[in-house]
């Protein structure tokens, strides 16, 4: 009996112990580092505002738009065919995109290679729905492919063409954003 009254004063000496060290146990595992913190809001597609997608959209179409004024531009100076011209502009769209969230993710002090791969997961999807749909207009709408850098025809084509890739494309970005993809990815390196 004495043994039990000693076993009893001393589960209760150490359950007052024990008690402190569950509740830092558990204080610890629910106090989320900043990272986790900052993937959090990413993971739930509630938070993620429109105002975000657009931005992101925004950043890409950027990219987007100089790549593929770029490759137009210097296919028909080069006197080059719809195809390739077309082909080159979508090449430098998708570079230009890459690239200006290559160079933002290498400012926070990353590898060229790490960097090169948020750049891939954070903007494939995105320049690739963008090209689609500018592309699309831009086949679709008669007489644009044929038109030239004099034209008002070109230019209002590839303004109306890229409008509607930034309407078609911000909630695809919105979307990922939502499940930690895309901008996201890059967002942890910003902070």
């Amino acid at each position: 009996m004495q043994h039990d009254k000693h076993a009893q004063h001393d589960h209760d000496t150490h359950g007052h112990t024990q008690h402190e060290h569950d509740t830092h146990t558990h204080t610890q595992a629910h106090t989320p580092t900043h990272h986790e913190a900052h993937a959090h809001t990413h993971d739930t597609g509630g938070r993620v505002t429109w105002s975000m997608a657009a931005q992101a959209t925004l950043h890409c179409l950027t990219g987007c738009a100089i790549g593929e004024v770029l490759g137009m531009v210097i296919g028909t100076a080069l006197g080059w065919g719809n195809v390739p011209t077309m082909i080159l502009a979508i090449a430098l769209a998708f570079v230009f995109g890459y690239s200006f969230t290559l160079r933002g993710v290498l400012k926070a002090g990353v590898d060229f290679r790490t960097a090169f791969r948020v750049a891939l997961a954070a903007d494939t999807l995105s320049i690739a729905v963008m090209e689609l749909i500018d592309n699309g207009v831009i086949a679709l709408w008669p007489d644009a492919m044929d038109a030239q850098l004099a034209d008002l025809l070109f230019w209002g084509a590839l303004a109306v063409s890229l409008a509607i890739a930034f309407v078609v494309t911000t909630p695809v970005n919105k979307w990922m954003i939502g499940r930690g993809k895309g901008h996201a990815v890059v967002h942890q390196y910003h902070h």
